[in-house]
């Protein structure tokens, strides 16, 4: 059972952690996807490499051995940011896949937190 869990956080938490990676780096960049995005939704752009920045900062912490109470903050804020993104896609009418698509790397995400190991959570 405790090998079942363990493969099922990793299922969960690799695809998300990767997703993350690249749209931090997107973001950072300033790639014109991700600028487009921004102006869609009314966001300014000067916020896109400090989203870019916390993704990676965020990634970095699930993956780190230890700090269990950061771990609990990236989750926090990757539950923030992928909500509020799916609430704006939705708020501007946009098509249900770009409301599907946070949403999705949100289930990620929560498959990950609730499946993490023991050494990965607050006691």
């Amino acid at each position: 059972m405790r090998y079942q869990r363990s493969t099922s956080y990793w299922v969960a938490t690799v695809p998300f952690c990767l997703l993350m990676v690249v749209a931090g780096i997107l973001s950072v960049m300033q790639t014109e996807p991700a600028l487009g995005a921004m102006r869609h939704l009314g966001y300014p752009e000067y916020l896109l490499p400090l989203l870019g920045a916390w993704n990676l900062l965020g990634v970095a912490a699930v993956l780190l051995i230890g700090f269990p109470r950061l771990k609990e903050w990236a989750y926090a804020g990757f539950v923030f940011e992928l909500s509020s993104a799916a609430y704006s896609h939705a708020a501007k009418g946009d098509p249900w896949l770009a409301v599907a698509a946070p949403l999705a790397m949100l289930a990620l995400a929560l498959a990950s937190y609730l499946l993490r190991p023991e050494n990965r959570r607050l006691h």
